[in-house]
């Protein structure tokens, strides 16, 4: 079979069931270990005992993207499309938790809108908790309900972009479901207070409010005080950087006019040493002339 999808296979959607999942990490499955040691030739039957030995769920990690054998089975239950009581067999079974998040994760990908709620919502229920393999190939706790939430709300979930359904009142609107009923209800109705414990909550609750409106405002004064006086610390900061900016400006302005004056000395000099020079040789010249007329 190789990784055909089976010949009588339903089209999920309108397409060929394994291309729920993206190509390129359906290549990564194909190549993967697991995928070829693991699943190959594998029926309805021994997929069973495949998922009972998971321990945990996931979808690509690392930066090869490495599949995890949850969505490894995932593919492979795509590509030979299991009976649907098998797939609720699975949903249904409550020892081996992996198993129902398998059987879940798949009745997402190919049930109905009313199959989804009908089947996943009874597991909200179920509190155990499930380790997941993130995208950095670190595990991670979380719990079946968490995971059904996430299946039922999310629109990608362990790097599969899951299928539209409909909202849940829309179902309810048209008669297909049945309106939601919590399981908390009976125990709310047990509980519910009488008039007089709901006015003292009231009471105490208005108090307790306006004690924290209180602490509130004097968190709110107490920040803004501490904002004013860093303001004021800042602005200081700043204006004796400023001083010190000018103050070191016009230093350097004297320094300045020192060089100046020293230059201009320097000048004078030089310039009193050139004229020195010049009469100096003007006197040599008429001593020489002077002496040559004499002879």
């Amino acid at each position: 079979m190789a990784n055909r999808t089976v010949k009588d296979a339903k089209s999920i959607r309108g397409t060929n069931p394994q291309y729920l999942i993206e190509k390129i990490i359906r290549s990564r499955i194909y190549d993967s270990k697991y995928w070829k040691e693991e699943c190959f030739a594998l029926t309805a039957e021994l997929l069973v005992d495949k998922a009972m030995e998971l321990r945990y769920v996931g979808g690509v990690h690392g930066g090869f993207i490495y599949p995890t054998p949850f969505l490894c089975l995932v593919l492979k239950m795509l590509q030979i499309q299991p009976e649907k009581d098998i797939v609720v067999e699975f949903i249904k079974n409550e020892e081996f938790k992996y198993v129902r998040a398998l059987g879940a994760f798949y009745m997402r990908l190919t049930g109905s809108s009313v199959d989804c709620y009908k089947y996943l919502e009874p597991l909200y229920n179920d509190n155990r908790k499930l380790r997941r393999q993130n995208r950095e190939g670190q595990f991670e706790i979380v719990h079946v309900d968490e995971f059904i939430d996430e299946l039922l709300r999310e629109e990608r979930l362990c790097d599969v972009i899951l299928p539209r359904i409909q909202k849940r009142h829309f179902l309810e609107e048209n008669n297909e479901l049945e309106p939601k009923v919590s399981a908390l209800d009976d125990d709310l109705d047990e509980e519910m207070p009488s008039d007089e414990e709901v006015v003292d909550t009231e009471v105490k609750e208005n108090k307790r409010e306006k004690e924290r409106r209180g602490d509130r405002d004097r968190r709110r004064d107490r920040s803004r005080e501490r904002e004013r006086r860093e303001k004021d610390r800042k602005r200081e900061r700043s204006r004796s950087r400023d001083r010190d900016r000018r103050r070191e400006r016009e230093r350097e302005r004297e320094r300045e006019k020192e060089r100046e004056k020293e230059r201009e000395k320097e000048r004078s000099r030089e310039q009193r040493e050139r004229e020195k020079d010049r009469r100096d040789r003007d006197r040599h010249d008429v001593d020489r002339r002077r002496d040559r007329g004499r002879y």
